[in-house]
Formats: structure tokens, sequence, C-alpha cells
């Protein structure tokens, strides 16, 4: 009996000590894989925050790159404006800003004088045919732009016959056609006083290379680059003030053309019509 008590003990001890030892193991591998997910989501996470820094950079260098280029651009130019020499650089910029403000001023002038001439003349004619001359003057007065002032001219002198009509239209087309052309003689003036600025700074840098090749006994890179550079520099502003008012210059003079065009066909139809008006009457 004892003896099978012993086995008994002996044998439980047995099954407790080996269900301990697999329960223990069961939780060192559940407790390692679970120490191996975790270990597996932080490098997941590493890997994404990673990517998302990577995926981030390129886009804020670019922004970066871009705002530098914007801040750099006029950063260049008052860069290269102080190295060609203020003392043409500024005299070229003074004939950029006149010429321009000549040139916008001519624009909006032209533009004002253009008049639809064909329902001016309609206008004369109705008013000659109803109220006489004195009505086409109202109508010729009231209108804006140099037709309008050549018909009133015109027909100020009816009383005096169609030839003194004509004369009159002729004579007074050649004043209106001066103050069209008013101020054009300034924006060819900068046009051409703006390159020469350039040379002549040209002229002074190579003669400045020249000298400091003088005063130092050797030809270098160096002491030629300056000389150069400013008159470079000077030529290219120069240029880019000539290009510009020059583009305002001839759409100046063409419109100063089609506005004196239409003087001179309107100031036909008008010795046409006071013609007619006189046969009529």
């Amino acid at each position: 009996m004892k003896k099978l008590f012993v086995l008994m003990m002996m044998a439980g001890a047995l099954a407790f000590g080996f269900n301990g030892n697999a329960i223990a193991q069961d939780e060192e591998a559940t407790s390692g894989m679970e120490n191996d997910t975790t270990a597996m989501e932080g490098d997941s996470t590493d890997v994404s925050d990673s990517a998302a820094v990577e995926d981030t950079m390129p886009t804020t260098v670019v922004e970066e790159e871009e705002v530098v280029e914007e801040q750099g651009f006029h950063q260049i130019v008052k860069e290269k404006f102080i190295e060609g020499g203020w003392e043409f650089m500024s005299v070229v910029l003074i004939c950029l800003i006149l010429g321009l403000a000549i040139s916008i001023e001519r624009i909006i002038t032209l533009n004002l004088a253009t008049t639809n001439t064909n329902k001016l003349l309609a206008n004369v004619e109705d008013a000659l045919n109803q109220g006489g001359v004195e009505a086409a003057k109202e109508v010729t007065k009231n209108t804006r732009g140099p037709v309008a002032s050549i018909f009133t001219q015109g027909l100020m002198r009816m009383s005096e016959g169609v030839e003194m009509v004509e004369k009159s239209v002729i004579s007074y087309g050649s004043v209106e056609m001066g103050r069209l052309e008013r101020g054009l003689v300034w924006i060819s003036l900068f046009i051409s006083l703006a390159p020469m600025l350039g040379f002549m700074g040209t002229v002074i840098g190579m003669i400045g290379a020249f000298d400091a090749i003088e005063e130092a006994g050797d030809i270098s890179p160096s002491l030629v680059a300056g000389g150069i550079k400013v008159a470079l520099l000077t030529t290219v502003a120069g240029l880019i003030v000539a290009v510009i008012l020059q583009l305002f210059y001839n759409y100046c003079v063409s419109k100063v053309d089609s506005l004196v065009n239409q003087m001179e066909d309107a100031s036909i139809a008008l010795v046409d019509i006071l013609v007619k008006h006189n046969l009529t009457k």
C-alpha cells in the first residue's frame, strides 16, 4: 500500500512537472511571438514614418528652391544694376521711365482721339437736312476727336463757298496731324540715347580693363573680367530700354497714320456732303 501511494505521488509529481514545463514553454513562446509582433509593428511604424519624411522632403525642398528663385530674381537685377555702374545705369533707367511715361500718355490720347467717322458723317448729313449748317456745327462741336474739329472748321467757312471749306479742312488737318505727332520725337530721342549710353559704358569699362592690365603688367582673366562685365551690363541695359520703347513708338506711329487716313477720307466725304446739300438747296 505504501509502495502504491509512493508510486502515485511520483507519477503525480512527474505529470505536474511536465505540465508546468509545457505551460512555461507555451508562455515563453507566446511572449516571444508578442515581442516579435511588437518589434514588427515598430519596424513598420519606423518605415512608414521614414517614408512619410522622405515624401515630404522633396516637396519642401522644391518649395524652398522656388522661394529662393523668386527672391533671387529681384536681388540679381539689383546686383547687376549696381555692378554696371550707377553713373550710366541710372541715366539709362531715367530714359526708360520718361520714355514709358510719354508713350503711355500718347497711347491714351490717340485712343481717345479715335472717332467713328461713318456715324459722324451720317449725323452731320441729317443735321444739315433738318436744321442747316448751325445744327451740323452743334453735332461736330459735341463730338470728340480731330475729325470732328476739322468738320467744325469747314462748316464755319460754309458761307464762303465749298472751295474755302476744302482749303480750311486741308489747312486745319495739318494742324491736327501735328498735335497727334506731338511727343513722338521725345520717344525717338530716348530710343537713340539709351543704346548710346550703354555703348559709352562699354567703352569706359574696356578702358578700365586695359588700365588694370597696364598697372599689373600681366594679362590675367581676373583683372579683365571686371571691366568687361561692366561693359556688357551697360550695353544690355541700353538695348533693353531701346527695344521696349521701340515697340511703343511703332504702335503710336501706326495709330497716328490711321487717324490721318481717317481725317483725309472724312474730309473728302464732308466736301461731297456739302456740295450735295448746296445742290439740293
